[in-house]
Parts: C-alpha cells; sequence; structure tokens
C-alpha cells in the first residue's frame, strides 16, 4: 500500500491537486513505480474558486484523429466535496442548435445562452462522457476521476485571453442524453472506471484482486471523504491515521483494513 502525495498546478481559477497520477504533465514516480507503468486512470482535487472555462474533451477515437497515436481519450466524473450555497456547473449544451450557431455564439461572446446549468451540492455526482460539453463553476471543491489524459479544447473563457480551440472543440462535441446530477447512488461503473462509496463504521477489510497478468490496471485506489479518527493498515503496511483527501494505492493481493469510521471512495481502473 503506497499513500500518495499531491502535485498542485495553481491556475487563474483556482488550483488542482494531481492526486494519483503517471500522466506525463505530472508524474508520481512513486506511483508509476508502484504501478509498474502507466496507470490508466488520473485523479485529482479541483478547488475552483471562480469558473473554469467551457470545455469538451475528445473520446479515444478523436484523440488519435486530432493529436496522434498513443494519446487516449477523456471521460471523467466529479464528486462534489464542498459547495457555496447556489454553486453551479455547466452540464451540456441546450438541444435544436448547430455547430455554425455554436461557433457564431462563441466568437461573439455569447455562447452562455446555449448551455444547460445544474445546482450542485456536496456527495452529488456527474458523469461526463468524453464529448461533453461542461464546466466547473466558483465555488466548487470536488474529486474527479478521469482517463489518464491531459486534452482540453476550450471553446469558451469569458475574455480571460487564453487559446481557444473551436474548431477542434466543435468537431468532437456529442449530443447525447445526459446522466442526472444527483447524489453519488453507492456505486457507478463505466466504461473506464468503477467507483464504489463506503462508509465504514467500525470497521472494512478489502482483498485487492490479481489478473492472470500483472497489468497496472490492477492496482485499486482508495480515496478518504471523511475520517473520524479511523486509521488504516495493510498486511504490509504499518497502521497510520487516515484524514480527508487522503489517497492510497493498493498492490493486486495485498489486503487494507480500515478500522474507526470514515467514508471512502474505492477507485478500480477498468
Amino acid at each position: 500500500m503506497l499513500k500518495l502525495d499531491s502535485i498542485k498546478s495553481d491556475k487563474i481559477w483556482g488550483y488542482e491537486l494531481w492526486i494519483a497520477s503517471t500522466h506525463p504533465n505530472g508524474c508520481q514516480d512513486n506511483f508509476k513505480a508502484f504501478c509498474g507503468g502507466d496507470y490508466p486512470l488520473l485523479v485529482k482535487v479541483i478547488q475552483a474558486n471562480e469558473a473554469l472555462s467551457i470545455q469538451v474533451h475528445p473520446d479515444d477515437d478523436w484523440a488519435v484523429k486530432l493529436e496522434g497515436q498513443g494519446n487516449r481519450g477523456k471521460t471523467e466524473c466529479w464528486y462534489i466535496l464542498d459547495a457555496e450555497p447556489g454553486a453551479k456547473l455547466v452540464y451540456g449544451i441546450k438541444e435544436g442548435f448547430s455547430n455554425e450557431v455554436l461557433a457564431n455564439a462563441i466568437k461573439d461572446n455569447s455562447l452562455e445562452q446555449y448551455l444547460d446549468y445544474v445546482e450542485v451540492k456536496p456527495g452529488d455526482f456527474v458523469f461526463i462522457p468524453a464529448g461533453t460539453v461542461h464546466a466547473i463553476g466558483g465555488g466548487l471543491r470536488l474529486m474527479e476521476v478521469q482517463q489518464s489524459c491531459d486534452l482540453t479544447y476550450r471553446l469558451y473563457d469569458y475574455g480571460r485571453g487564453r487559446e481557444v480551440h473551436i474548431e477542434k472543440g466543435l468537431a468532437v462535441i456529442k449530443r447525447e442524453e445526459m446522466i442526472p446530477v444527483a447524489p453519488f447512488p453507492g456505486q457507478f461503473e463505466c466504461k473506464y472506471f468503477e467507483l464504489q462509496k463506503i462508509n465504514v463504521k467500525g470497521g472494512w477489510s478489502f482483498l485487492c484482486s490479481k489478473s492472470d497478468t500483472p497489468n497496472p490496471a490492477d492496482v485499486q485506489l482508495i480515496y478518504v471523504i471523511s475520517s473520524n479518527g479511523a486509521t488504516i493498515h495493510s498486511d504490509q503496511s504499518a497502521e497510520e491515521a487516515i484524514q480527508p483527501e487522503m489517497i492510497y494505492a493498493v498492490a493486486p493481493g495485498e489486503k487494507v483494513t480500515i478500522c474507526g469510521s470514515a467514508t471512502i471512495m474505492k477507485i478500480k481502473a477498468k
């Protein structure tokens, strides 16, 4: 079991903490060694004091088509950790508008009228498949699980002067039915990852499964949402206290035990 230390990246809107990453743009070398290579997921904590740009990410096929071989797409999800009253997200675009209409709105600085907004609160869950137009609003802190990808196409940036990627961004947009934003249901899975929220009361143990062929994706992650004096240990590591926003990597075949009262998110790559 390995406790991971975050890599901080300051932004004009707040900051990101890359808390589980083997991506070249922010690699935790000890985590990469622990996994034995490239881990297919990237986990972040995002503090948004102001709104992020309106953006979209490519899927796997578009990532290769637009950026070259070796690139992944970026399907992601958010678990809301903290939210100021009335805090909102951009979650999709309104129906019935062509890419030409959207392109003109971007140029005219009027895109906001075509966006769907949703108010969120702590504990809410947001699933964002690649191709979904989205943005984190100000006054939010969240945990993000995503494919290990750092491709972002900005459609609109509120006049901040940063580069926008209108042609690529409009090309990768998908207009599909959205999963409604709601409190995390306890378990979620998609093509790329599985999440399980566990309320520990007294004690909980977990054996990380092995596959027939060793693979970096076999490593699983335990993210601490809350803790009331709880501790963690494995059959290969000593007991230590856990605090909110700590994250641990668990090796295949390793058994982990949490004692006390805590809420955790178990994260598994697929």
